[in-house]
Order: C-alpha cells, then structure tokens, then sequence
C-alpha cells in the first residue's frame, strides 16, 4: 500500500464522510433550510429525510472504508450515484450554475474518493 494514496484516500473520503454527516443530519432533523430545498427540488419532507439516512449511512460506510476499502468503495460509488441524481435533480428544477455548482464540485469529490479507495483495494 503507497503511503501517499493512503493519506489521500483518508484526508478525502473524511472531508467527504464529514460533508454527508452533516448534510445528511440537517436532512434528517428537517432544519427550515433543507425543508426549503427539499420542496424547491419537489421533494416531500419524509422522502428528504431518506435521504439524509442514506448521506448518513454513506458517510459512514467511508469511515469503516478506511480499515476494509471494499466498503469505502461501495460507499463512494453511492455517492457518485447520489450526486449524479442531485445533479439531475437541479436541472429538472430549472436551478442554475450556481445552484447546480455544489452537487457537481461534490460529486467530483466523490469520483476521486471512489478512484482512491479502488486503489488502496487493489495495492
């Protein structure tokens, strides 16, 4: 295992992990700023919650990555598949760049978390 892949695949996968720990609780807890986004995107509160819980879930599959990648793999294409869908998502709702940016510069986050942990799986 290259030591500098390891450091990489842990400093992004955790900055990721501790974005969707965060997202995902806010989801959860239903705070006024994500029941406004979720009802922009024409999402019910309960269904933005799930969605939170699978962020959460995600979030934590990349910690248990670190010691087994296999996980953090499976973990990372989730969230490649899940950024996509948000991507999806704010152009179906007519967003615009800047409303769009924030999905898609995570969702590059993500394709590299996912590059690293294939990585470190394989080496």
């Amino acid at each position: 295992m290259n030591a500098t892949t390891a450091v990489a695949t842990t400093v992004i996968g955790g900055v990721l992990a501790v974005a969707f720990l965060a997202i995902g609780s806010a989801k959860i807890a239903a705070v006024p700023q994500m029941r406004e986004r979720a009802a922009h995107l024409g999402f019910g509160v309960s269904a933005y919650r799930r969605i939170g819980a699978v962020e959460v879930a995600g979030a934590i599959g990349l910690f248990v990555g670190f010691v087994f990648p296999v996980i953090g793999i499976a973990a990372a294409l989730g969230f490649v598949l899940l950024l996509g869908g948000a991507a999806l998502t704010h152009v179906r709702a007519g967003d615009n760049t800047k409303e769009l940016a924030p999905a898609l510069a995570v969702g590059v986050i993500a394709v590299a978390s996912l590059v690293l942990f294939v990585i470190e799986a394989t080496s």
